[in-house]
């Protein structure tokens, strides 16, 4: 059957055609067709909903609490730390759909029962992006009546819980290689114990480098910095061991900061790396991420980049190391939209969908030289990576080609991974041979961009289009807001308990008359700093906040109403703000600047970052001599 199965991928392949095998059969789903009218992504919307219900109610009915479902034989099994962990990570998608009902029961039933005092080892990038990303979403929807999915008996449970979480692997960031007191963090962390003596001291670029936005805003949410600047002390221990052209190997010594493999990629153990440098700075607008992600941006596109397709290269010298596809490059072109270099992003994304087409599904590794499977990753694990690219590009280019994919994409999955409880991992993309087991993430992020890509095509009507805040998406799919709590700390001190330079405190005495905590008299003492002055990225984790220049203090910023979004105070570097393109620094990349008027007293605008698209916004990707892409207006129909 080769030959003539070689020649219908060929000819099916021209033809934009989904092909299936099953034994000597070939099935070809759909050569020609309409684009995708709004009706029909209506529709598909409505086929996904019930995608993800059969797929969770499947979960609910044979597999909860553990872990995850084994939608063959509709059992339950336990992979992470058995703590109902699709459960936590399908939360936000629950919120997504509407429906209050099964999220109010969740969110009511992880407050209640969920405990993480369990003598488990766990791998940390795995516990940091599924569970307690997926609290921290859960938390921040179910405690904001903006959201419209306010849950009444909710009491900040769900960031008890995440907060003990975390603290329970701080641990693991109790290494050398770090830029401060703390660096790059173990790979796996016991819940109790912590770190075991015999545990691996090797960790993957993306295991220590995607920590930053769920510790980050656990930082902004408790008013305890110490989150945020051990995953900061963990990228920087990494980037400060780049190489002299800008790139990062695969895995690191946490002790020794030697690479013990030294391929550089965007895909396996580095990918969400580079996704985390520009979210972060999106998300928390520290200027020091997106410096980063210019320099490894621009060097992944010189000595990865082979039009259309990226390889693998020695991080040293840039020789070829492996011409291979592997299926997590496939969030790139999203992460493209994100940084405006579209043209790139559409054409690797046509390429990455060819592989698509020619299987059903994108098979863990493809080779590029053979142009065939590679032996040994012929599995297709439900990956969302290439639906939320599509989501992305339809998002920026408003073209039915990505609709058309999604819809093949949605096809796929339903003749070929859709099984009795659930859908299946596919172990062979050639012969579309299930294997009994469904990731968490099929719910959290593979359903979530297939449903947002159809409800985009009719006509958005959900709470990341049309709610109260702009979200960035976790490496999860995580919907994480960009509440001015959250995003203006560094500009506005926005909440209490901000470090303060020591060099600008002011000495403030307290006279209300009723003390601020137990403990405080009427007339103590507090130091105060002026907005600009706050920071959060130079504090010291084992040391006294007081020591390095900074002091814990009140910081002048938003009040109590202004915090949680009615209206923005007035910047102190309003006028910073206002230089024109021309008076900054070239390599500085800038927001789009939206000025809101606060009230009809005020005697100055207010000046906030505003973030372009619905969740993350658009950067200006720029070369050292010419700009390698252009900004994209992804919101309100521009």
């Amino acid at each position: 059957m080769e030959a003539p199965k070689r020649m219908v991928q060929i000819w099916m392949l021209i033809l934009g055609a989904v092909i299936i095998y099953s034994d000597d059969h070939i099935f070809i789903l759909r050569t020609f067709s309409e684009s995708v009218t709004a009706e029909e992504a209506k529709q598909l919307r409505d086929e996904v909903r019930e995608m993800f219900y059969h797929a969770f109610d499947g979960y609910m009915e044979h597999a909860f609490p553990h872990d995850e479902l084994k939608p063959l034989s509709c059992e339950g099994e336990d992979t992470l730390g058995g703590y109902a962990l699709t459960l936590i990570d399908s939360l936000d998608t629950l919120a997504l759909l509407g429906d209050r009902e099964r999220f109010t029961d969740s969110v009511e039933w992880i407050g209640k029962n969920l405990r993480f005092d369990i003598n488990k080892t766990v791998s940390v990038f795995e516990t940091t992006i599924r569970i307690l990303g997926g609290l921290l979403s859960a938390h921040l929807i179910a405690s904001d009546y903006n959201t419209g999915m306010r849950v009444p008996s909710y009491d900040g449970e769900l960031l008890d819980l995440a907060e003990d979480l975390a603290r329970r692997m701080l641990p693991a960031f109790d290494t050398p290689t770090g830029t401060h007191a703390t660096g790059i963090p173990f790979g796996s962390v016991n819940l109790i114990h912590g770190v075991d003596e015999n545990e691996s001291k090797i960790t993957s670029t993306a295991g220590g480098g995607t920590l930053t936005l769920e510790f980050g805003m656990l930082s902004r949410l408790t008013n305890d910095p110490i989150f945020e600047q051990v995953t900061k002390n963990a990228v920087m221990g990494i980037w400060a061991r780049r190489s002299k052209i800008n790139l990062v190997g695969a895995h690191i010594d946490v002790f020794s900061g030697e690479w013990t493999q030294k391929d550089a990629g965007i895909g396996t153990s580095i990918d969400s790396f580079y996704e985390y440098l520009l979210k972060a700075y999106l998300l928390f607008g520290d200027e020091e991420y997106i410096f980063i992600f210019q320099e490894a941006y621009r060097a992944a596109m010189h000595y990865l980049y082979n039009d259309p397709w990226y390889v693998e290269v020695n991080m040293n010298s840039a020789a070829l190391v492996w011409p291979l596809f592997n299926s997590l490059q496939a969030f790139w072109p999203g992460l493209q939209v994100l940084a405006g270099d579209i043209e790139p992003a559409i054409r690797t994304h046509a390429a990455f969908f060819s592989v698509w087409k020619r299987y059903g599904f994108t098979p863990e590794g493809f080779n590029l030289a053979t142009l065939s499977v590679q032996r040994g990753q012929k599995s297709y694990p439900l990956r969302p990576e290439l639906i939320e690219s599509t989501y992305w590009l339809y998002k920026a280019t408003q073209d039915p080609r990505y609709l058309d994919a999604g819809r093949d994409m949605l096809a796929s999955l339903q003749y070929g991974a859709r099984c009795t409880c659930g859908y299946c991992h596919i172990s062979d993309v050639e012969f579309h041979i299930q294997e009994d087991h469904m990731e968490s993430f099929f719910l959290a992020e593979t359903v979530k961009y297939l449903w947002l890509l159809f409800d985009l095509g009719a006509g958005p009507d959900n709470l990341i289009e049309n709610g109260p805040y702009k979200y960035i998406f976790s490496t999860e799919g995580h919907l994480l807001p960009m509440t001015p709590q959250i995003s203006l700390v560094r500009e506005h001190c926005l909440y209490f308990g901000a470090y303060c330079r020591s060099s600008n405190l002011r000495l403030e005495t307290n006279i209300s008359g009723i003390a601020k905590k137990p403990g405080e008299t009427n007339h103590s003492k507090t130091y105060s700093c002026p907005g600009p002055t706050c920071s959060l990225s130079r504090f010291t984790p084992q040391s006294s906040p007081a020591i390095s220049g900074l002091v814990k203090g009140y910081c002048p910023g938003l009040t109590h109403g202004q915090r949680f979004g009615i209206k923005y105070a007035a910047s102190a570097d309003a006028n910073l703000q206002d230089k024109s393109p021309t008076q900054r620094p070239a390599d500085v990349v800038q927001s789009h600047s939206l000025v809101l008027v606060s009230n009809h007293n005020a005697d100055q605008v207010d000046h906030v970052k505003h973030q372009d698209s619905s969740v993350e916004g658009s950067v200006v990707a720029q070369g050292e001599e010419k700009q390698q892409g252009k900004l994209i207006e992804l919101f309100e129909g521009r």
